[in-house]
């Protein structure tokens, strides 16, 4: 009988020392980072062939941990991403630039795909308008 009291009670302890381990570890484990993005589109609308292709993603980190984007990839070869490769800090703001590429006629529409630390995983972006010949 006395071995099992000892042994109920050694497990009450053991249980009450793992809860307490875990509610000081959650303290630490709830901070993230949060992606807010300006728009997700931009629309290059109708432009001429050959001109500046080059527009800007702009985006907040409306988290509490510091955002570490870890790679930016287009659809395509013809749409170039440029990105800063340091953390952005909580409330900071960030840019990703788009570089496409306007030699080729006619619509178009491309996916950029960003892959950070950020709370719900990737996020895609999306460019699109026409590209009609020089006058």
């Amino acid at each position: 009988m006395k071995r099992t009291l000892n042994t109920i009670f050694i497990l009450v302890l053991a249980i009450g020392l793992f809860n307490a381990s875990s509610a000081e570890f959650d303290k630490y484990d709830t901070k993230v980072a949060v992606i807010k993005f300006e728009t997700e589109v931009i629309d290059y609308g109708t432009i001429e062939q050959n001109s500046d292709g080059t527009r800007v993603f702009t985006f907040v980190n409306e988290g509490d941990a510091p955002l570490l984007i870890t790679k930016v990839k287009a659809s395509c070869g013809c749409t170039v991403p440029t990105y800063s490769k340091a953390p952005i800090q909580p409330n900071e703001s960030g840019e990703i630039e788009i570089k496409y590429d306007t030699k080729k006629l006619g619509a178009f529409t491309k996916t950029i795909t960003v892959t950070s630390n950020a709370e719900g995983g990737n996020k895609i972006l999306k460019i699109k308008g026409n590209i009609v010949a020089s006058k």
